[in-house]
């Protein structure tokens, strides 16, 4: 028997608690080396619940074997589920089922023409089978506005970086 999975309890109304920033989740994961102390080429990432619990490898388009995965697929998961969640809210606001919507996220990564240093792109796809592109444009304009992971991309995210004692 499977059991129903309840949608999140989130929405644009709720949750907001002013000026500051307020946490409503956090997760901690962390990242070794691995066997060649390089966790993008032998990292272990594991999540601080457990749920996430994998090896990291090196993409061989990067000289790696490829016998893992990468932080750029992990980032288009996030990027692809989290736009996916936000433009599901919109379609459901809008009266519209929500339930033929997938989204394909992809990452590239490549190298920052500014610093000589490193950079990743990000090209988000909708597929929304029966749905015209005149009455969708507003509302994936709508979810990109929503969705943190489009806000990251767009505005920075706040980042901090401390030694542990």
């Amino acid at each position: 028997m499977s059991d129903q999975i309840r949608l999140p309890d989130l929405s644009t109304d709720k949750d907001y608690s002013g000026a500051s920033f307020s946490p409503i989740y956090a997760t901690t994961v962390t990242v070794s080396g691995g066997l060649a102390a390089h966790g993008r080429a032998s990292g272990l990432a594991r999540s601080d619940d457990g749920a996430l619990d994998i090896s990291l490898r090196m993409p061989t388009e990067l000289g790696g074997h490829g016998e893992g995965t990468n932080p750029e697929q992990l980032i288009a998961a996030g990027f692809a589920a989290c736009f996916h969640g936000a433009l599901s809210l919109v379609a459901r606001q809008e009266e519209l089922d929500p339930v033929v919507i997938s989204v394909d996220a992809t990452v590239a990564f490549g190298r920052d023409p500014e610093d000589g240093g490193y950079l990743l792109h990000v090209d988000l796809v909708v597929n929304w089978p029966g749905v015209a592109s005149d009455l969708a444009a507003p509302l994936l304009d709508k979810a990109s506005s929503l969705c943190p992971y489009i806000k990251m991309g767009r505005q920075g995210t706040p980042t901090t970086i401390t030694l542990a004692p």
